[in-house]
């Protein structure tokens, strides 16, 4: 029997007030990473280091208490144990592992399976039950390899600049500016950073992830800049640089029509989220004997995978919503 369950408050523990990736205010709950989908004003709040970090940067006037945990070193919750593994999808990101009564279940949270330059590698977190993240389930979502994706940024990235405009890269402030910004300054560029994703690019060097020939934005202009910006930043500021190129950074970029939702000159499929066949693939690398797949495309992912000899199925709201 899975432990995680589906509730009317969202995904939380069968057996202790534990909750995972609540938004709404709750007793404890595990914080998978800090975008905004996924925190909220806890009177507890339990992630790694990493992420309870951004978490008080992006909700400075909560009072949440933090308890910062390590990478495989179990402990215990009432009845249950619990271990935090790396997820790989953005720093300090973590999926948790519950077992009580020797049944292990998985909450892997939003999930990346592909190499990143900013974030700790996923690692398999081998379970009887894995509850699954499913945001790219659907089998057209196959991303390119990342070298490929990473060289379509660096000849976007040059040629604005032969054409003597500024290459602005929409990123989202929190995971993706962040590996745009080391991609990018890896390659040579000089990158600038729009200060919202900056402030979150201090918190990664503090632990431990370098950004060469980066800096904060600055309102003074300087020619050859590449600019590192969120979806949502406000350009205008921008226009005294001249001419400007953009290019949103996203795994929807596969779908047609990608660079016209985001008003940009070009879009790149650079995603922080396992595509398909990475979720099909760690499904079964788990060894997992029921998989319940959550958020996103769940519908199609459990088919996918029942098509595929999984036992799969999407999580639906439980009958037991009330323990406590």
């Amino acid at each position: 029997m899975s432990e995680v369950i589906l509730t009317k408050e969202g995904l939380r523990a069968r057996s202790a007030p534990l909750w995972l990736d609540a938004t709404r205010k709750t007793e404890r709950s595990f914080v998978s990473h800090a975008h905004g989908d996924h925190i909220g004003r806890h009177v507890e709040a339990i992630g790694t280091a990493a992420t309870l970090a951004m978490m008080a940067e992006r909700l400075p006037t909560a009072r949440t208490v933090h308890r910062a945990v390590e990478y495989r070193r179990a402990f215990d919750l009432g009845p249950l144990q619990v271990e935090l593994l790396p997820a790989g999808h953005v720093l300090g990101s973590a999926q948790i592992r519950i077992t009580i009564r020797g049944h292990r279940t998985v909450y892997t949270g939003d999930l990346d399976t592909a190499p990143s330059r900013t974030a700790e590698p996923v690692e398999v977190a081998h379970c009887d039950t894995l509850v699954i993240e499913s945001t790219f389930g659907q089998p057209r979502y196959v991303f390119p390899p990342r070298e490929e994706v990473e060289a379509r940024m660096g000849d976007f990235a040059q040629g604005a600049l032969d054409q003597g405009a500024t290459p602005v890269f929409l990123a989202y402030a929190l995971g993706k500016a962040q590996e745009a910004t080391r991609i990018l300054g890896d390659q040579g560029f000089r990158v600038r950073v729009h200060p919202n994703a900056w402030r979150l690019c201090e918190i990664y060097r503090a632990h431990g992830v370098d950004f060469p020939n980066a800096a904060p934005l600055a309102a003074a202009p300087e020619s050859g800049e590449v600019i590192v910006a969120a979806p949502r930043a406000d350009l205008r500021s921008l226009n005294r640089r001249g001419p400007m190129r953009t290019c949103a950074l996203t795994g929807w970029a596969i779908d047609p029509g990608t660079r016209y939702r985001f008003r940009s000159d070009e879009a790149l499929p650079l995603s922080d989220h396992a595509d398909f066949e990475g979720l099909v693939a760690y499904a079964k690398a788990t060894g997992a004997s029921r998989v319940l797949t959550t958020h996103g495309s769940a519908d199609a992912l459990a088919r996918e995978l029942r098509a595929r000899g999984v036992d799969a199925r999407p999580l639906r709201p439980s009958d037991q919503l009330e323990l406590f």
